[in-house]
This record gives structure tokens, C-alpha cells and sequence, in this order.
């Protein structure tokens, strides 16, 4: 009977073993500076933050989370201060299976920020320091815009306003070339989602079309060939 038993509890351990759900994405991290709270691990679902995972902090700064990813995509890792608020509490990066680490400070948690082990997520942030220039030059034209109208200097509008277009029309040539130019990983069609939607149908048609097998099969490469199929049919 006891050898019966002994058999009879080695299979349920091996089945509750097998049963375990697999994980193919391991991140780990540290948030200087940071006690006590509590770190969410969330993704975007069809119109609000779905929590993947959520970890606690209590004396020390460390942290760990192994999950299951489909296929890269972007994850944000929330922190929630308990008693004290920030501005600077979500911290969005490019995830994909495999090692990440996220080793960032309690007073910036966003801003300062450093991120390893993702392609994907360097891509991204090469991506967007050169894009932040754009923004930069288009935010000085929007301010030079208003002091014209406020100083009633409305000859000198359509000037800033050609600026601006052109200022536009880099920056988006530079994201569909970003786009292309990096067609064998998730960012690319992920770009062309997020910064370049409305951009003409042509030049998204292309990004989608030069997408590799892996990344079409991605989330955000099945969102962007049906984003591109309702596109051509309005």
C-alpha cells in the first residue's frame, strides 16, 4: 500500500511539474533608491493596461519577473509609491523573449533608465533621440508661431508654417526608412503603427510588404497588414 502511495504521489508531482506554465522571458532589474512599493508589469490590451504581473518591494531594490511572450511588444513597468507620487512612474520598453534587465532610480524612474538584453528596445531608443529632434525643432517653430501672432506679425506665419511642413516631412521619411531598414524585427511595423498612421498609404503599404515571415506573424505585424487592408478599402 505504502509503495502504491509513494508511485501515486511521484506522478502527481511530475504532472504538477509539467503543468507549470512555461515562461520564455525573464526580467530582472533594480530601482535605486526604493524601499517599499509595488512594481506592475502591464501590457496594452484593446483600450486599457492589462497587468501581466505585479511585485512587491519591501527593503530591497531588487526585482525579478518571468513571464510568457507571444512575440516581442512594448510592456510597461509601473511603480506605485504608496504614499508618495511621481509623474515619472511608467516606464514603457521593448520587450522580446529571453534576458532582459532594467536597472533604473527611484527619482527618475523613466528618465533614467537603463535597458539591456532587447534588440528591439535599443532599436527603439536609437530611433527615438533622432525623432526627439524633430519634435524639438517643430515645438520652436509652434513657439516662434505664437509670438508672431501675439506681436501681430502675421507676414512672417507662412514662413514658420513651410518650416514646420518640411520639419514634418523628414520626419516622417526618416521613420518610414527607420521602418524598412529594420524590417526584420517587431519595431518596425510597431513604428509605423504608433508614429507614421496617418501617413500615406503608399509608404505604409511598403513597410508592410517588407516585413520578414516572423515579424508579419507578430502581434504588431498582423495589426499593421489589417491597419494597411481597411486603409486601401477607404
Amino acid at each position: 500500500m505504502n509503495k502504491l502511495l509513494f508511485a501515486a504521489l511521484s506522478l502527481f508531482i511530475i504532472s504538477s511539474c509539467n503543468n507549470k506554465p512555461e515562461t520564455n522571458l525573464q526580467i530582472t532589474g533594480s530601482v535605486k533608491g526604493l524601499q517599499k512599493g509595488t512594481l506592475y508589469l502591464r501590457k496594452l490590451g484593446d483600450s486599457t493596461y492589462i497587468t501581466i504581473d505585479s511585485i512587491k518591494i519591501d527593503g530591497k531594490s531588487e526585482f525579478e519577473s518571468n513571464i510568457n511572450l507571444k512575440s516581442p511588444e512594448m510592456l510597461y513597468l509601473f511603480l506605485d509609491r504608496g504614499e508618495t507620487n511621481s509623474g515619472d512612474n511608467n516606464l514603457m520598453f521593448f520587450a522580446e523573449p529571453g534576458k532582459i534587465n532594467i536597472a533604473t532610480d527611484l527619482e527618475y524612474f523613466y528618465s533614467k533608465a537603463v535597458v539591456t538584453g532587447s534588440k528591439n528596445n535599443d532599436l527603439y531608443e536609437n530611433y527615438k533621440k533622432i525623432s526627439s529632434k524633430y519634435n524639438e525643432q517643430q515645438l520652436e517653430l509652434t513657439v516662434a508661431k505664437i509670438n508672431a501672432l501675439k506681436n501681430k506679425q502675421t507676414n512672417l506665419i507662412p514662413s514658420i508654417q513651410e518650416k514646420s511642413n518640411t520639419i514634418l516631412k523628414r520626419k516622417y521619411l526618416y521613420a518610414i526608412n527607420f521602418a524598412v531598414t529594420n524590417k526584420e524585427y517587431e519595431v518596425s511595423p510597431y513604428i509605423a503603427l504608433t508614429e507614421i498612421s496617418d501617413a500615406t498609404i503608399m509608404y505604409l503599404d511598403t513597410i508592410q510588404k517588407s516585413m520578414s515571415p516572423k515579424v508579419a506573424k507578430s502581434r504588431y505585424g498582423v495589426l499593421l497588414t489589417k491597419y494597411v487592408a481597411e486603409r486601401k478599402k477607404q
